[in-house]
C-alpha cells in the first residue's frame, strides 16, 4: 500500500485566523478589598445582633461627656461609620418621652406593692421642658377582670398575676386609662428612695407651709410626730420619706394633693442634686448604686437608657418644669364617687377622662385647651353640724386622731370615745339627727375616704347631742 504524506505547511485552501479580540478588564475584585467588605459586614451584623442603640457596658462611656467612647481600631472605626446611629431615647423623635414613676411600700409594709406615689414626667427635648403630672392613688379606673377599682391596686394586682409583673400592668392600665404611650417606667420603694438621697448626701428642699403629723405611721404598726417647719433645709433619706409620706399633717397639708405637691418637689430637688453631685454622674458609679438597689427598684430602664437620660436632664433646668395635680378641688378634674360596694373613689367631673386626656395630651401649651371651661367658683362653707366619733378597732387612740384631724379641717367634733362592743367590722358615716346637713356627710366621706351608710349598727349609740356619727371599723385606713 502507498503511503502518503501529508504537508501540515503548505494547503491550496488557506486557513481563517480569527481577527483578534480586545483584552477585557478582569472582574476579580482585589483580595484586601473583599476581606475589608467581609469584616463590615460581619461587625455590623454582630452590633446589630447585639444592640442597635448604646451599650450597656459602664466602661464604655465617657465620665465627662456621658457619650459612648469612639471605637479605637481601623475596622471599629469603619464598621461604626457604616452601621452605627446616633441612639435616641423612645418618644425623642416625637419630641416627648414619658415615664411613669411609681412610689410602693415594698416588702415589710402594709399591702408593699400598693402604689402610694404615681407620677407622669414628661419631658420634650426640643425646649428642654419637663412636666409632671401626679394622680390620686384613689382614682377609679376600669381593671381587666377586677371592674371598677382604684388605680393604686392596678399594680399589686399586676404583682399577684405575676411576680415583677406589677409595673408592667401599671403601665398598661395608665395607657388605656389616660391615652398615653409611657415609654418607661420606674417602680422604687420607701428603702430605694431614701437610700439615693443618702447616697448624694441628703437633698435641699424649700418647706413652704410648716405642718404637724401626730399620725405618721411606724413599722411596728404604731405612729410618731413628725413635724416640718417653714423654710429651706436639707434632709437626709429618712426624713425626705417622711416629707413626702406625710398623709395627716395639719395647716392645709393633710390631703393626699398636698402630698403630691410635696413629692413633686421632692424629685425635683433629687435631679438637681444628682446632676450637681459630681461623683454620681459616673457610668461605674451610677452602676454600682443601679446594682446595689435592683431589689427595690424595678424598670425597663437600660443602663444605656440611663446614661442618655442624665445626659439629656444636664439640659433641663428648674425654670423650665409645669406640675399638674389631678384633685377635687372646686377648680379640679375630680369628684368624690362611690363604688357598687361602699368604697370611696375620685371619678372625673365630666363622667369621662376626656378633658383630663386631653389636658395631659396639651401639657406642654402655654394655654391648655379645654375641650369645656368650667368657670372659676369659689368653695361654699359648710353648715355647723355637731360630730361625735367613736372607734370599734381595738387600735388605741383612733378616735382621738381623727378626731383632731377632723378638726383641723374645720368639722365640729363635740365627743369621741369607743363602741361598747369590738371589733366593727366596717366604718361608715350615720346621719343621727333627721336634720344633720347632707353636704356635712358628703364632706366627711371625701376627708375620710369612708361611706355614708343608712342604719345605724343596732349595738352602736350615739350621744343625744350629736347630728352625725362617725364609726371607724377595721377596714379604716389612716
Amino acid at each position: 500500500m502507498e503511503t502518503r504524506r501529508i504537508n501540515f505547511l503548505y494547503t491550496n485552501n488557506p486557513i481563517e485566523i480569527p481577527p483578534e479580540l480586545p483584552p477585557q478588564k478582569s472582574r476579580k475584585w482585589p483580595i484586601f478589598l473583599i476581606v475589608i467588605a467581609l469584616l463590615i459586614i460581619i461587625g455590623g451584623v454582630i452590633k446589630l445582633m447585639a444592640k442597635e442603640n448604646a451599650p450597656d457596658d459602664p466602661l464604655a462611656y465617657d465620665p465627662i461627656t456621658l457619650e459612648p467612647k469612639k471605637p479605637e481600631g481601623f475596622i471599629s472605626k469603619i464598621t461604626q461609620m457604616v452601621f452605627s446611629r446616633e441612639y435616641q431615647l423612645k418618644g425623642y423623635s416625637d419630641d416627648r418621652i414619658n415615664i411613669l414613676l411609681l412610689g410602693i411600700g415594698g416588702i415589710g409594709h402594709d399591702g408593699p406593692f400598693l402604689t402610694d406615689t404615681i407620677m407622669i414626667a414628661s419631658l420634650k427635648p426640643s425646649t428642654g421642658e419637663i412636666a409632671t403630672i401626679s394622680i390620686p392613688r384613689d382614682l377609679g379606673v376600669e381593671i381587666p377582670g377586677q371592674g371598677l377599682n382604684k388605680i393604686n391596686y392596678a399594680g399589686a394586682y399586676g404583682e399577684a398575676k405575676g411576680s415583677g409583673t406589677g409595673g408592667a400592668f401599671a403601665v398598661k392600665i395608665i395607657e388605656e386609662t389616660f391615652d398615653l404611650k409611657i415609654h418607661y417606667y420606674a417602680r422604687v420603694d420607701f428603702k430605694a428612695f431614701a437610700e439615693i438621697i443618702d447616697e448624694l448626701g441628703g437633698i435641699t428642699i424649700n418647706v413652704e407651709k410648716s405642718f404637724t403629723d401626730e399620725m405618721y405611721p411606724t413599722k411596728n404598726g404604731g405612729y410618731e410626730t413628725v413635724s416640718f417647719k417653714t423654710g429651706t433645709q436639707t434632709m437626709n433619706g429618712a426624713t425626705a420619706l417622711k416629707f413626702v409620706r406625710s398623709r395627716h399633717g395639719n395647716n392645709g397639708e393633710g390631703s393626699d394633693f398636698a402630698r403630691a405637691r410635696r413629692q413633686q418637689k421632692a424629685i425635683f430637688a433629687l435631679k438637681e442634686k444628682a446632676l450637681a453631685f459630681s461623683t454620681l454622674v459616673n457610668p461605674i458609679k451610677i452602676n454600682n448604686i443601679r446594682k446595689t438597689l435592683s431589689d427595690n427598684i424595678a424598670t425597663n430602664l437600660e443602663f444605656s437608657d440611663l446614661m442618655s437620660f442624665f445626659k439629656l436632664m444636664r439640659e433641663l433646668k428648674v425654670p423650665n418644669i409645669s406640675t399638674t395635680v389631678l384633685d377635687d378641688s372646686v377648680n379640679g378634674n375630680l369628684q368624690s364617687a362611690t363604688t357598687e360596694f361602699g368604697s370611696f373613689i375620685l371619678m372625673p367631673k365630666t363622667g369621662n377622662f376626656s378633658e383630663i386626656n386631653n389636658l395631659i395630651e396639651n401639657i406642654f401649651a402655654k394655654t391648655p385647651v379645654k375641650i369645656d371651661d368650667t368657670p372659676e367658683q369659689s368653695a361654699i362653707a359648710l353648715p355647723p353640724a355637731k360630730i361625735e366619733v367613736q372607734n370599734g378597732t381595738w387600735i388605741a387612740g383612733l378616735a382621738a386622731r381623727m378626731g383632731k384631724r377632723l378638726e383641723d379641717k374645720n368639722f365640729i367634733i363635740t365627743a369621741v370615745g369607743n363602741t361598747e362592743i369590738k371589733p366593727m367590722p366596717t366604718s361608715g358615716i350615720y346621719k343621727i339627727n333627721a336634720n344633720a346637713p347632707f353636704e356635712v356627710m358628703q364632706a366627711l366621706q371625701k376627708e375620710l375616704r369612708i361611706p355614708i351608710r343608712q342604719t345605724l349598727p343596732s349595738n352602736v349609740t350615739a350621744t343625744s347631742t350629736a347630728d352625725i356619727l362617725v364609726l371607724l371599723g377595721e377596714d379604716m385606713r389612716e
